[in-house]
């Protein structure tokens, strides 16, 4: 049987599935996620490990330390370059984030937190949800 939630690089190689409706979704505005986004924040939420399932294809993953020094490997399409999800993070064992525009319909799935509010761009606004100037405790 098909899963709730699926998602897709832009080439359509790699495709994963999962069922869990995302609870933790945040926008993160730190140096790392601006760097992988190419843009001035990242929208990702965390779903369970044994809920994902990946479809097709054979994402590369690029094994990084953050700036709290844990680790953790972005995994992305190795066809167009598509960053689509977060696994073997130190600090959150057993969860996988996933990048909102790697869903193929992510309505519904809005912003509960801005994280690391500390490096966001001055000419971005603000949402209405709890603002963390690092990562929320």
């Amino acid at each position: 049987m098909a899963k709730k939630h699926t998602g897709q690089c832009a080439c359509g190689a790699v495709k994963f599935e999962f069922n869990t409706d995302p609870t933790f979704i945040a926008d993160c505005y730190c140096k790392d996620c601006q760097k992988s986004s190419g843009g001035a924040m990242a929208t990702f939420f965390g779903i369970p490990e044994d809920d994902f399932t990946l479809l097709s294809g054979h994402p590369k993953a690029f094994h990084y330390v953050a700036e709290s020094g844990k680790g953790l490997d972005r995994n992305f399409c190795p066809e167009c370059g598509a960053r689509l999800f977060s696994t073997d993070l130190e600090s959150f064992p057993g969860t996988v984030f996933v990048t909102i525009g790697s869903l193929d319909n992510p309505a519904g799935i809005t912003p509960v937190l801005e994280m690391f509010t500390k490096r966001r761009l001055v000419w971005t606004k603000h949402l209405d949800v709890p603002q963390f100037s690092d990562m929320p405790t």
